[in-house]
């Protein structure tokens, strides 16, 4: 999807442009697997290109999605705080909305959390009441509506394998024997972003490690113990939200994600496991000394996969009421996270920009919402380095 938002805002600014999709459809992955929040930009810190691309990019989200007919729905978010600690953290995390310029966010004690959602239970929390559910799927069919509109192409089925970069502009190899050239090239490759950056020579670091994300949701019955969204209180050490409720637009519940190691960059469930690709990162040394650091973590994450029981005991901290066979396994994602090779995960987007070629390098979560917002900043990088 971002590479479609890219594309649509170079088609709207006169340029010729080509979309190469390494699937045989669109938003096969992250863009169709995520949980459809348009986040209002709570938990960002203030000045990083995720704040400010987020809060710009949701206001541009909805008016597309309301000129052409995609679902937004603004149905609010409360952050439930279970314990001492959390309450404690709610003040800092209000500081970061507040000065991100979120609107309408403010602390809310237990009563009013009830009434907002009157199955929650919580000692406070905080309240973004503009933090929307929408359609990305509908989103990126809508992107390439637009963008074909406007004289681009959309090729499915091209799979990057080669990148050379010429004097006369980027010569991009597929496996299906396509050969094309381009004047510039923005590879948006997602789980594979190290992977392209590779082909053109750039380092292999960040890399990306895979986090499976399971998802339960609620059987149709009990859809009413959540009205919008219900989130934990973010633990600061981790990019992960933890588990959480969402409301989607079809009129359902997710519950989810955790976050788990997967096994291949497309591993899906437990048995999807590419050998390759698995003992390239464990012999890594920035994956051994993130799995050092955060073991416990991980082992709690893996806990919860594998028991049913678990992933309830944790979701029910906010929902007392649910029941285990209130859950029906559904669809799970891949977070793309990029690492550093001091095992650190890299928080903030980054892009790696030469004069012909722009990688997105890192683009987890809130990229979805923030979409057009980074295509105006990678146009506006290309335009600085033409």
């Amino acid at each position: 999807m971002l590479g479609l938002a890219i594309a649509h805002r170079l088609a709207a600014g006169g340029a010729t442009v080509t979309v190469l999709e390494k699937e045989t459809a669109l938003a096969r992955h992250q863009t169709g697997r995520n949980s459809g929040v348009a986040h209002a930009g709570v938990y960002y810190a203030p000045g990083s290109l995720k704040a400010t691309l987020c809060r710009q990019g949701v206001t541009e989200l909805a008016g597309f999605c309301r000129a052409h007919d995609v679902a937004y729905i603004e149905c609010g978010k409360v952050i439930v705080a279970t314990t001492d600690p959390e309450v404690a953290r709610l003040d800092a995390l209000l500081a970061r909305a507040v000065a991100n310029g979120v609107p309408g966010v403010r602390l809310i004690d237990a009563d009013e959390i009830t009434r907002i959602e009157p199955h929650v239970r919580g000692r406070a929390a905080l309240h973004s009441p503009s933090t929307a559910i929408v359609d990305f799927v509908g989103f990126a069919d809508a992107l390439r509506g637009v963008l074909v509109d406007d004289g681009g192409a959309v090729l499915t089925g091209h799979d990057v394998t080669a990148i050379d970069e010429r004097l006369d502009g980027v010569h991009v190899g597929c496996a299906n024997g396509a050969d094309l050239r381009f004047d510039a090239l923005v590879a948006c490759a997602g789980l594979h972003a190290d992977h392209v950056a590779q082909l053109t020579g750039g380092s292999p670091e960040p890399r990306i490690v895979p986090f499976r994300g399971e998802y339960f949701q609620l059987v149709a019955a009990r859809r009413d113990l959540v009205r919008g969204l219900v989130y934990p209180v973010p633990d600061p050490a981790l990019p992960f939200l933890g588990i959480h409720f969402t409301a989607t637009v079809d009129g359902g519940v997710l519950v989810g994600p955790n976050a788990v190691l997967a096994l291949a960059r497309e591993g899906y469930r437990w048995r999807d496991v590419d050998p390759h690709e698995l003992w390239d990162l464990l012999r890594w040394p920035g994956f051994r000394r993130l799995a050092r650091a955060q073991w416990r973590t991980g082992a709690a994450e893996v806990y919860r996969s594998l028991n049913r029981v678990a992933f309830a005991a944790e979701a029910r901290r906010f929902v007392p009421e649910l029941r285990l066979r209130d859950l029906r396994r559904t669809r799970a994602g891949v977070r793309a996270q990029a690492v550093n090779d001091d095992g650190t995960l890299l928080d903030d987007f980054r892009l790696d920009i030469t004069r012909r070629i722009v990688h997105v390098r890192n683009a987890p979560s809130p990229a979805a919402t923030a979409s057009l917002a980074i295509a105006d900043h990678v146009v506006q990088a290309l335009s600085e380095v033409a």
